[in-house]
């Protein structure tokens, strides 16, 4: 039995949620490939640019075990990450053996105190679990960049403010005797503009201590994280599992915290790269990719695993402070990170390996999804999908083969948290692929090709724009949706509009209203429900050995 952690990745946010279910895999009537199942690795990059990657065309950040993986496997040029929505039918998870998920979860934790763990790994099909149970962010290493640290203060410098001047206010009526009764509402506001002020100067040790720390199935090995240690930490894990279950088959999940900001970089690799501290982070991803295969093929496992190398998004283009970039490179395509439809934000690498089986060197330019994932592993182990709810996925095996010349995927629906931005459709008998935009984000300043100054664009609201008619670009002539197509342009225009209109509202049709997961209110800090591994508030541990 086999296992796999699925999720629909949303754009607007680095708080990507998925909804599931436990299921038990069924027998399907089809063997493995190679008359065992495989080993399954999945190593996934935390927003890495598609033009980061050297066998994607870049020959400036070196890479050479991401290329070395597509060299002797299937490399796929129009890999989408998510495209479409995550509800309630749309999500599965699947228990089995020996899986480990290494890396970062990013799917919450806790529900109604801080040991419930209804959102870990562990009661979602994982056997084992290392890593940070949030996300990586700038604000676990002090340096320019803050993703929480900067507006908090700001807030928080706010409401002192207004409370130390509420207190000035009341202590001068009381003296002048304008203001009547006792002192202690001046006392009160006094204590209460002081922990304002107090909270806002420790903000950014409060945050490294609540959000950057390790975790080891249901115990926190490491708060806050000794940052330049992680890497090995990562590797070491990845290296036990494997020789521990190398009797196999296991599903090994790596979830990179490279190279999302703070970036962090050990000595070895800071200053190497001409692309400053991303370019350096980008090698020694790679690096970890190596030494990750070094180890399969020192315990023989080379040949009975399949390797599957993506990133969960593309560069995010408004990392950026000053003159200093720290997001990733999306190549000729257009947009990044957090933008809907734009290609740059969605096109991410995508590369499958598996000596013996799938061919070595295969080009792959058909459109697929990170989704496809699901029903592949699923096939692989012996399963079966379920059939109660749609799935947006296919097999990619018959792709990847050889066996079938298209995709599966005839349409595809790109979403902007819950806002559908833009449809993708393959036109088979006529080998073109059309995008259609209904919404994109105004990029900031005007010619800018970012939201930059807005940390990420928005989903919605007055900061996007609605086109009516959409826009159409023909991705097979122009994937750099340089040139949107009108009906003096396109003789096809009016057509092609009406077969995405219609798969549009096929697939609303499919869709199952559900609780919004990133409501403002239910992503607030709640301290009863923060991990701590020493009594709350005095949260700090060190059970780490020295890898």
């Amino acid at each position: 039995m086999l296992h796999l952690e699925h999720s629909c990745l949303f754009f607007r946010s680095c708080l990507a949620l998925t909804v599931g279910v436990l299921l038990d895999l069924k027998p399907s009537a089809c063997s493995s490939l190679s008359g065992s199942r495989p080993n399954i690795l999945l190593l996934m990059a935390d927003d890495l640019g598609i033009g980061d990657v050297g066998c994607y065309g870049n020959n400036t950040i070196r890479t050479p075990n991401i290329d070395r993986l597509a060299a002797d496997g299937v490399m796929l040029t129009q890999h989408i990450a998510a495209a479409s929505v995550c509800t309630p039918s749309r999500a599965a998870f699947l228990t089995g053996r020996y899986p480990l998920r290494s890396g970062k979860w990013h799917l919450g934790l806790n529900c109604e105190s801080s040991d419930d763990y209804c959102h870990h790994p562990l009661s979602h099909g994982f056997d084992h679990f290392y890593g940070m149970p949030f996300s990586m962010m700038g604000d676990c290493e002090p340096w320019e960049m803050s993703e929480k640290r900067a507006g908090l203060e700001h807030k928080l410098n706010v409401c002192s403010h207004v409370m130390a001047l509420a207190a000035f206010t009341l202590t001068v009526g009381k003296l002048t005797r304008l203001v009547a009764g006792s002192w202690t509402l001046v006392i009160c506001s006094t204590i209460v503009a002081l922990l304002f002020f107090t909270t806002s100067c420790f903000m950014g040790a409060l945050i490294v201590h609540a959000d950057c720390f390790l975790m080891r199935n249901h115990s926190i090995t490491e708060q806050p994280m000794c940052l330049q240690r992680t890497t090995a930490l990562m590797l070491k894990e990845v290296s036990s599992f494997v020789k521990r279950n190398k009797q196999g088959p296991f599903l090994l999940f790596v979830s990179f915290l490279h190279v999302h900001t703070p970036l962090i970089t050990t000595e070895n690799f800071r200053g190497r790269s001409p692309h400053g501290l991303y370019g350096d982070n980008t090698e020694e991803m790679d690096w970890m990719v190596g030494q990750i295969l070094d180890t399969l093929d020192t315990e023989g496992l080379t040949n009975s695993t399949l390797v599957y190398f993506t990133s969960d998004h593309g560069g995010s283009l408004e990392a950026q402070f000053g003159n200093n970039q720290y997001g990733g490179w999306n190549g000729i395509y257009k947009g990044g990170k957090g933008m809907g439809g734009w290609e740059g934000g969605i096109r991410v690498p995508g590369i499958l390996r598996w000596p013996g089986v799938l061919p070595a060197g295969r080009l792959i330019h058909e459109p697929t999804s990170l989704m496809d994932v699901f029903p592949t592993v699923v096939q692989l182990g012996g399963g079966q999908v379920p059939h109660d709810r749609v799935i947006d996925g296919r097999d990619l095996l018959p792709l990847l083969l050889g066996t079938a010349q298209h995709s599966d995927h005839e349409f595809l629906m790109h979403y902007c948290e819950s806002f559908l931005h833009a449809a993708r459709w393959h036109q088979r008998g006529r080998g073109a692929v059309w995008k259609v935009h209904y919404v994109t984000p105004m990029f900031h300043p005007d010619g800018a090709s970012a939201c930059y100054g807005r940390g990420v664009c928005p989903c919605f609201g007055d900061k996007v724009a609605h086109h009516d008619p959409p826009l159409l670009f023909d991705l097979s002539r122009d994937p750099s949706e340089a040139h949107a197509l009108t009906p003096d342009t396109e003789s096809s225009f009016h057509q092609v509009m009406e077969s995405v209109t219609k798969a549009v509202e096929d697939h609303r049709r499919t869709l199952s209203p559900v609780p919004l997961q990133l409501d403002l209110l239910d992503n607030i800090w709640k301290p009863w429900l923060q991990p701590c591994c020493g009594r709350f508030p005095l949260c700090w541990c060190d059970r780490e050995a020295d890898p």
